[in-house]
């Protein structure tokens, strides 16, 4: 086998080899960014203590409970039809030769991370979001007749007997373990800094929307229009209303909400596996990644040699 790759690296057209030599290094530097990536994951999952609910701190932190429903419509998987809190889905074309997306989507509702300790609002929305539940199946329509399907190598082996359409669904079940490690912070209560004048010109834009109803209010001479008076007394009412909406939200228990970091390189991460599991996966996953990154770099190396050497 080595003596037919050595003839084929000596023997290829210059664009060929090329080609292929310059693919082999961008695939190790692929895979070198890949293991970079994974270890950083690590080390923040490490360093990350987890906190509770009730006593988190705000900005970046890890949490740990069960996946909940938010009240009000349930998040429904679109090919399963299954009920989930989240999912991501993608149907693909199979060709002789190539494969594509005809159609692929994820979920971007809200949802709940329950604890010991209180209840958080997840936001999936871009989250690096990691499941148990996996099905894949094929079928010779589009839309599939069917619901869900054999996954893994069964799955594969029984699906590629003819079939043009492959399916595949993934989904975090309501009362699974869940692992999230994002930008955590709370709204409302004591925990919320208010910035009233922001509220009070957004509550005068709204206002101003509505023309009939600011005149009947505040236009006290009945000349259908708002003088510099009257525009006082507006700007008066709103922030008395604004202030009386922040005094009761002051009051009211506070939401906390976990989303993705604004700033900086930190993952935000979803996960139906622990913390342990997690880590111990991308451990492998960096070691794979370093472990091709040396395997297509030496490759790249040893086609360079015997290419120039001859």
């Amino acid at each position: 086998m080595l003596d037919t790759a050595t003839q084929w690296v000596i023997q290829a057209t210059p664009l060929v080899f090329w080609l292929a030599f310059l693919a082999a290094i961008g695939l190790a530097v692929a895979a070198f960014v890949y293991a970079f990536i994974f270890l950083q994951r690590v080390r923040v999952i490490e360093d990350t203590p987890t906190a509770k609910i009730r006593s988190a701190a705000q900005g970046y932190g890890e949490l740990a409970g069960m996946a909940q429903l938010m009240d009000g419509a349930p998040i429904i998987a679109p090919l399963t039809g299954k009920t989930c809190t989240w999912y991501r889905y993608k149907v693909e074309k199979m060709g002789d030769k190539h494969t594509h997306v005809v159609e692929s989507g994820s979920s971007d509702e809200l949802f709940l991370l329950v604890g010991r300790t209180g209840r958080c609002v997840i936001d999936p929305e871009g989250a690096t979001v990691i499941t148990r539940h996996k099905e894949i199946w094929f079928d010779f329509s589009y839309p599939s007749r069917k619901r869900g399907g054999h996954s893994g190598l069964l799955g594969q082996l029984l699906g590629r007997v003819g079939s043009r359409y492959r399916y595949t669904e993934e989904r975090l079940r309501a009362s699974e373990p869940l692992y999230a490690i994002g930008m955590f912070k709370s709204v409302g209560g004591s925990a919320e800094s208010f910035n009233t004048e922001a509220e009070v010109r957004e509550l005068l834009r709204l206002w101003k929307g509505d023309k009939r109803d600011l005149l009947q209010r505040f236009d006290s001479n009945g000349d259908g229009d708002i003088d510099l008076q009257e525009w006082e007394a507006v700007r008066k009412a709103a922030y008395r209303q604004v202030r009386r909406e922040q005094s009761q939200r002051s009051v009211a228990p506070p939401t906390h909400v976990m989303s993705k970091p604004i700033h900086g390189k930190r993952p935000y991460l979803l996960s139906a596996l622990s913390e342990e599991e997690l880590v111990k996966r991308f451990r492998l996953s960096t070691a794979g990644s370093l472990f091709a990154f040396l395997l297509l770099g030496s490759a790249a190396v040893w086609m360079a040699a015997v290419r120039f050497h001859f």
